[in-house]
């Protein structure tokens, strides 16, 4: 896998050129910002599920997630709820992998996990079920802020006695991707694109892969 080859690859699409990474970042840029409180909030499709989401932003994240991991060392793939199920869904009819989802409810069943997460902005219970012991798990989600979700999802997937082994994130926002690079050194933990809020500005930072 070449990875630095991601943002030269290009495609044709509907007669243009297609660049991944371009359309993502450009989708970015123009996305709506609201305020809540003293904080600005960025609205966009994948990770709000509003407004419309394009289908070749669509397509170019998935291209961008596909190329960024070595699948053939992942046993299944976890998404969580709501904006990382899209991603995970894709993925699997791609990959030929089983893909299980972090809920926001019990279901009650045999072996069902359930872990606590504290994301900074928010508390409550998420519910992990049919995780096997040993499995090499993949978790892609679309935004990575605290990071508090993902160490919660880590502990349960360890409970379960399976190894999350790949973490990607579409998008990156704060501290908590080298929070947790720090405290899961043996967790290959990467995200697409940076980025940053400067008042009701979307600051792109460098492009992570």
């Amino acid at each position: 896998m070449n990875t630095s080859s991601i943002s030269l690859k290009f495609e044709k699409r509907r007669g243009i050129m297609f660049d991944p990474i371009q359309r993502l970042t450009a989708s970015l840029k123009e996305a709506p910002v609201v305020w809540k409180g003293d904080y600005p909030y960025f609205i966009h499709p994948l990770t709000d599920g509003v407004p419309r989401l394009e289908a070749d932003v669509f397509q170019a994240v998935v291209d961008l997630v596909f190329d960024s991991v070595q699948w053939d060392k992942i046993d299944l793939l976890l998404g969580i709820e709501a904006m990382g199920l899209p991603l995970t869904s894709s993925l699997s009819l791609r990959t030929g992998l089983p893909q299980v989802v972090a809920r926001k409810r019990s279901y009650g069943l045999d072996g069902e996990i359930t872990i606590d997460q504290n994301t900074g902005y928010s508390k409550g219970s998420m519910y992990l079920n049919d995780i096997k012991p040993g499995e090499s798990i993949a978790i892609i989600d679309d935004v990575l802020s605290t990071g508090g979700t993902l160490d919660a999802v880590i502990k349960g997937v360890e409970k379960a006695g399976a190894n999350v082994t790949t973490i990607v994130a579409v998008v990156e926002k704060g501290p908590g991707l080298e929070m947790l690079k720090k405290k899961y050194p043996a967790i290959e933990i990467s995200s697409i694109v940076r980025l940053t809020m400067e008042g009701a500005e979307i600051v792109l930072l460098d492009e992570v892969v």
